[in-house]
């Protein structure tokens, strides 16, 4: 087609010439200067691109650098030449992990199901528990006292993962740490919930309760401090709602119903694809210090499958390499699918 004059300038009934539209004009300028504008942003602002430095540093450094390092799942496993030198392996160590058959095929399978049910439970019964926190410090009324307990609440996220662990260890177990049995141990034998034979080997020993230990010991690691989102998203909710709501008579378990949750629900879904985008990255340094042999049928997981296969004392760099690369991209489908449900339900998505 062919393009005319018109298509793109005013025509003026008294010169009789066509006139370019003022607001194309400016359009046209921003573009034509655009590198010029951002120019000038840089040099106005430049303190705060000067802030953006180090977070840039840490991505380019911890995040995109070691990605040149997952060469090594399709490369000869060599820990003296570097990756580039090695030779070209292809798929070999993904068909040894899903398809072998072998003990290190059989560990693998057994991580992968104990990250999926550890992220899988977590999601269930840890996601919920920030959201009713939420709730619960909204109906508080005493300042100083919802301060206090958010305090409280706050304080195990900022403990180190090691104090964590130590602490969930001294309570269950009995070990090193402790004389005799943990205080959790001797209520559960009191209560006559476990035996006492159970509660004196540990139970941290027993592999029917790890995953329970984990589960609990991480809501009362990071509910309190996932719960600030959701409370910003309550305290944002306009007063002239509840005073609706009350109006129409509603209580305060009416008004959480109708009002709240409703409120922030754009933001329970975000926090919910985020939430399912890392559910098969469970971080190995809590389940590294709680787990031992006698617990890895149901602690073992593959960032601590990859550790000790990494670290030499197993089959290899790339077999590591491998099993943490199968397991980033199936979080990866999972962020598109979790994403793309979101979108189509409630027109609500993370992108």
């Amino acid at each position: 087609m062919k393009a005319k004059a018109a298509d793109f300038l005013d025509y003026d009934q008294e010169s009789g010439i066509y006139l370019e539209n003022p607001e194309q004009a400016v359009r046209d300028d921003v573009e034509k200067h655009y590198w010029r504008h951002v120019g000038r942003t840089i040099v106005k602002d430049w303190r705060l691109y000067l802030m953006l430095v180090p977070m840039l540093l840490v991505f380019l450094f911890w995040r995109y650098f070691p990605m040149y390092e997952l060469l090594g799942c399709f490369k000869v496993s060599d820990n003296v030449l570097p990756v580039s030198q090695q030779l070209f392996s292809g798929f070999s160590y993904f068909k040894r992990l899903l398809f072998a058959g072998d003990g290190l095929s059989t560990d693998f399978w057994r991580a992968l199901r104990n990250t999926f049910l550890l992220s899988f439970y977590g999601l269930c019964f840890g996601f919920p528990m920030p959201i009713i926190l939420a709730l619960f410090f909204n109906e508080v009324r005493s300042n100083i006292t919802r301060s206090v307990v958010q305090v409280l609440t706050y304080l195990p996220k900022f403990m180190s993962t090691v104090v964590m662990t130590s602490l969930v260890t001294m309570l269950v177990k009995q070990g090193s740490l402790t004389t005799g049995m943990g205080i959790v141990s001797r209520f559960l034998a009191g209560a006559g919930l476990i035996s006492q034979e159970v509660a004196q080997a540990g139970l941290l020993n027993n592999p029917a309760f790890f995953r329970s230990i984990y589960q609990i010991s991480g809501i009362w690691e990071s509910a309190g401090y996932d719960s600030i989102v959701f409370f910003a998203a309550i305290i944002a909710i306009s007063p002239t709602s509840y005073e609706a709501a009350q109006i129409d008579g509603a209580d305060k378990m009416a008004q959480m119903k109708y009002v709240v949750l409703p409120s922030i629900l754009s933001t329970i879904v975000i926090m919910l694809i985020t939430r399912i985008g890392s559910l098969l990255n469970i971080g190995y340094e809590k389940v590294l210090l709680l787990y031992n042999p006698n617990t890895y049928v149901t602690a073992d997981v593959v960032s601590t499958f990859a550790y000790r296969n990494g670290m030499g004392t197993g089959a290899g760099n790339g077999i590591a390499a491998a099993a943490e690369m199968m397991n980033n991209v199936i979080g990866m489908l999972l962020v598109i699918g979790a994403n793309t449900i979101a979108r189509k339900a409630s027109n609500t998505s993370l992108y």
